[in-house]
């Protein structure tokens, strides 16, 4: 989602279900901590702002972003029980193609747990060219990409809800 013109933190707050009965696993990168932290902080306190109980949602951490794949999936079979699991990560373009790497890797293994699991994974993951443009994205002009994954989060759990048969 182009975020120019775009504030990641405005929705309308009526239409989203309340999430006291939803338990989220939260995976967090530890790489460019001040930008993940920013992000989980956002999630936390859209999901918190939603009704979930804090006792209802699980963070891990992993070193960097490649490694939210892994993360989510061990999440996904240690905690059967989630509803939603957010992947937060950044990938800022350097001077090699290890950009590119990483950011095809997360994209397709978060993409693949989706088409393989049970638990819906939201992908907030910042790939962008340099580090304003992350900052702008995890609390500042554009607001919050975390907020943004988890009103996503609240959502695709009331889908899997309504959906179990």
């Amino acid at each position: 989602m182009a975020t120019i013109h775009k504030n990641l933190s405005d929705y309308d707050k009526q239409t989203i279900p309340n999430a006291k009965d939803f338990r989220f696993g939260i995976v967090v990168s530890e790489w460019n901590p001040t930008i993940t932290e920013n992000l989980f902080q956002g999630a936390f306190d859209t999901l918190k702002e939603h009704g979930a109980i804090n006792d209802n949602i699980v963070r891990w951490n992993v070193p960097g972003s490649f490694e939210l794949v892994y993360g989510c999936k061990r999440m996904t079979t240690c905690y059967d029980m989630l509803d939603a699991i957010i992947a937060i990560g950044v990938v800022i373009q350097g001077e090699t193609k290890h950009f590119d790497f990483v950011c095809e890797g997360v994209t397709q293994g978060i993409k693949d747990l989706n088409i393989q699991g049970d638990i819906p994974v939201l992908f907030c993951v910042l790939t962008d060219d340099n580090l304003q443009q992350s900052i702008d994205r995890s609390g500042g002009k554009h607001g919050n990409k975390g907020t943004e994954a988890a009103i996503a989060a609240i959502k695709m759990a009331q889908l899997r809800k309504e959906s179990k048969f």
